[in-house]
Protein backbone atom coordinates (compact mmCIF):
# COMPACT_ATOMS: atom_id res chain seq x y z
CA UNK A 1 0.00 0.00 0.00
CA UNK A 2 1.11 3.49 -0.81
CA UNK A 3 -0.21 6.53 1.07
CA UNK A 4 -0.99 9.86 -0.55
CA UNK A 5 -0.81 13.22 1.21
CA UNK A 6 -3.25 13.46 4.11
CA UNK A 7 -6.89 13.70 3.10
CA UNK A 8 -7.52 15.01 6.63
CA UNK A 9 -4.84 16.30 8.99
CA UNK A 10 -4.78 15.64 12.72
CA UNK A 11 -5.67 19.29 13.35
CA UNK A 12 -8.67 19.16 11.01
CA UNK A 13 -9.89 15.99 12.71
CA UNK A 14 -9.50 17.35 16.25
CA UNK A 15 -11.30 20.57 15.38
CA UNK A 16 -14.22 18.65 13.89
CA UNK A 17 -14.36 16.22 16.82
CA UNK A 18 -14.76 19.16 19.23
CA UNK A 19 -17.56 20.55 17.06
CA UNK A 20 -19.35 17.19 16.93
CA UNK A 21 -19.08 16.89 20.72
CA UNK A 22 -20.62 20.34 21.13
CA UNK A 23 -23.55 19.31 18.91
CA UNK A 24 -24.02 16.04 20.79
CA UNK A 25 -23.81 17.80 24.17
CA UNK A 26 -26.50 20.22 23.00
CA UNK A 27 -28.79 17.46 21.79
CA UNK A 28 -28.71 15.39 24.97
CA UNK A 29 -28.14 18.07 27.64
CA UNK A 30 -31.76 18.13 28.77
CA UNK A 31 -32.85 14.56 28.02
CA UNK A 32 -32.79 13.51 31.67
CA UNK A 33 -31.39 10.14 30.58
CA UNK A 34 -27.92 8.66 30.64
CA UNK A 35 -26.09 8.49 27.32
CA UNK A 36 -24.83 5.01 26.43
CA UNK A 37 -21.86 5.44 24.10
CA UNK A 38 -21.31 2.27 22.08
CA UNK A 39 -17.97 2.20 20.26
CA UNK A 40 -17.53 -0.01 17.20
CA UNK A 41 -14.14 -1.70 17.46
CA UNK A 42 -11.50 -1.58 16.28
CA UNK A 43 -11.60 1.39 13.96
CA UNK A 44 -13.71 3.86 15.94
CA UNK A 45 -11.67 3.66 19.16
CA UNK A 46 -9.42 6.64 18.31
CA UNK A 47 -12.39 8.81 17.30
CA UNK A 48 -14.44 7.70 20.31
CA UNK A 49 -11.72 8.45 22.85
CA UNK A 50 -11.24 11.95 21.48
CA UNK A 51 -15.01 12.51 21.28
CA UNK A 52 -15.59 11.27 24.84
CA UNK A 53 -13.02 13.74 26.19
CA UNK A 54 -15.26 16.57 24.98
CA UNK A 55 -18.63 15.20 26.10
CA UNK A 56 -19.94 16.89 29.24
CA UNK A 57 -22.83 14.46 29.71
CA UNK A 58 -23.46 11.55 32.07
CA UNK A 59 -22.19 8.68 29.92
CA UNK A 60 -21.57 4.99 30.17
CA UNK A 61 -19.30 3.37 27.59
CA UNK A 62 -19.22 -0.09 26.06
CA UNK A 63 -17.78 -1.69 22.97
CA UNK A 64 -18.82 -4.07 20.27
CA UNK A 65 -17.04 -5.45 17.27
CA UNK A 66 -18.63 -6.15 13.94
CA UNK A 67 -17.11 -6.83 10.57
CA UNK A 68 -18.21 -6.79 6.97
CA UNK A 69 -14.77 -6.26 5.43
CA UNK A 70 -11.95 -8.49 4.29
CA UNK A 71 -8.87 -6.49 3.33
CA UNK A 72 -10.05 -3.46 1.36
CA UNK A 73 -13.44 -4.81 0.26
CA UNK A 74 -16.85 -5.35 1.81
CA UNK A 75 -18.10 -8.93 2.03
CA UNK A 76 -21.71 -7.70 2.12
CA UNK A 77 -22.39 -9.74 5.26
CA UNK A 78 -22.23 -8.30 8.78
CA UNK A 79 -20.79 -10.50 11.52
CA UNK A 80 -21.03 -9.58 15.20
CA UNK A 81 -17.72 -10.61 16.75
CA UNK A 82 -18.16 -9.08 20.21
CA UNK A 83 -21.32 -7.64 21.78
CA UNK A 84 -21.93 -5.06 24.49
CA UNK A 85 -22.34 -6.29 28.05
CA UNK A 86 -24.07 -3.33 29.71
CA UNK A 87 -27.80 -2.69 29.90
CA UNK A 88 -28.99 0.11 27.60
CA UNK A 89 -32.76 -0.11 28.11
CA UNK A 90 -34.24 3.34 28.66
CA UNK A 91 -31.01 5.18 27.82
CA UNK A 92 -30.14 7.27 24.79
CA UNK A 93 -27.62 5.33 22.70
CA UNK A 94 -24.86 6.96 20.70
CA UNK A 95 -23.31 4.48 18.26
CA UNK A 96 -19.80 5.63 17.33
CA UNK A 97 -18.45 4.52 13.93
CA UNK A 98 -15.21 5.34 12.16
CA UNK A 99 -16.67 5.27 8.65
CA UNK A 100 -20.04 4.63 7.02
CA UNK A 101 -19.45 3.26 3.54
CA UNK A 102 -21.95 0.65 2.32
CA UNK A 103 -24.24 1.39 5.27
CA UNK A 104 -24.67 -2.32 5.96
CA UNK A 105 -22.83 -2.44 9.29
CA UNK A 106 -24.32 0.79 10.65
CA UNK A 107 -27.87 -0.25 9.69
CA UNK A 108 -27.43 -3.73 11.15
CA UNK A 109 -25.97 -2.37 14.40
CA UNK A 110 -28.76 0.20 14.83
CA UNK A 111 -31.36 -2.57 14.54
CA UNK A 112 -29.37 -4.80 16.87
CA UNK A 113 -29.15 -2.11 19.56
CA UNK A 114 -32.78 -1.01 19.11
CA UNK A 115 -33.76 -4.56 20.07
CA UNK A 116 -32.51 -3.84 23.60
CA UNK A 117 -35.18 -1.18 24.26
CA UNK A 118 -33.16 2.03 24.49
CA UNK A 119 -35.05 5.33 24.48
CA UNK A 120 -33.26 6.24 21.23
CA UNK A 121 -30.38 5.17 19.00
CA UNK A 122 -28.24 7.82 17.30
CA UNK A 123 -25.26 7.41 14.99
CA UNK A 124 -22.13 9.52 14.80
CA UNK A 125 -19.41 8.72 12.29
CA UNK A 126 -16.11 10.40 11.66
CA UNK A 127 -16.26 9.67 7.92
CA UNK A 128 -19.18 9.33 5.53
CA UNK A 129 -18.58 7.83 2.09
CA UNK A 130 -21.99 8.11 0.39
CA UNK A 131 -20.67 6.84 -2.95
CA UNK A 132 -20.31 3.36 -1.42
CA UNK A 133 -23.90 3.04 -0.14
CA UNK A 134 -25.78 -0.19 -0.66
CA UNK A 135 -28.54 0.69 1.82
CA UNK A 136 -29.97 3.94 3.14
CA UNK A 137 -28.67 4.80 6.58
CA UNK A 138 -29.63 7.65 8.88
CA UNK A 139 -26.47 9.36 10.14
CA UNK A 140 -27.20 11.85 12.91
CA UNK A 141 -23.72 13.41 12.95
CA UNK A 142 -20.94 13.09 10.41
CA UNK A 143 -17.46 14.54 10.71
CA UNK A 144 -16.47 14.59 7.06
CA UNK A 145 -17.84 13.43 3.73
CA UNK A 146 -15.07 11.77 1.76
CA UNK A 147 -14.63 10.72 -1.89
CA UNK A 148 -14.77 7.15 -3.15
CA UNK A 149 -11.26 6.22 -2.00
CA UNK A 150 -9.90 3.60 0.38
CA UNK A 151 -8.66 5.46 3.46
CA UNK A 152 -6.48 4.57 6.45
CA UNK A 153 -5.29 6.26 9.61
CA UNK A 154 -6.88 7.55 12.83
CA UNK A 155 -8.20 4.05 13.55
CA UNK A 156 -8.88 2.91 9.99
CA UNK A 157 -6.67 0.12 8.75
CA UNK A 158 -5.61 -2.05 5.87
CA UNK A 159 -5.02 -5.57 7.23
CA UNK A 160 -4.33 -4.05 10.68
CA UNK A 161 -1.71 -1.58 9.38
CA UNK A 162 -1.87 2.24 9.51
CA UNK A 163 -4.39 2.56 12.39
CA UNK A 164 -1.98 4.66 14.45
CA UNK A 165 -1.53 7.46 11.90
CA UNK A 166 -2.78 10.80 13.29
CA UNK A 167 -4.48 11.84 10.04
CA UNK A 168 -6.58 10.12 7.37
CA UNK A 169 -4.82 9.13 4.16
CA UNK A 170 -5.86 7.71 0.80
CA UNK A 171 -4.23 4.29 0.39
CA UNK A 172 -3.56 2.81 -3.03
CA UNK A 173 -2.14 -0.50 -4.19
CA UNK A 174 1.43 -0.16 -5.39
CA UNK A 175 1.68 -0.96 -9.09
CA UNK A 176 4.76 -3.02 -9.91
Amino acid sequence: MELADPLLTANQIQSRVRSLADDINGTFANSGRRLSVIVVLKGACFFAIDLLRHLTLDVQVDFLRASSYLGAGSTGEVRLLYDITMAIAGTDVLLVEDIVDTGLTATWLRRHLAGRSPASVHLVTLLDKPSGRRVDVNIDWSGFTIPDEFVVGYGLDYDEAFRNLPGVYVAREVQE
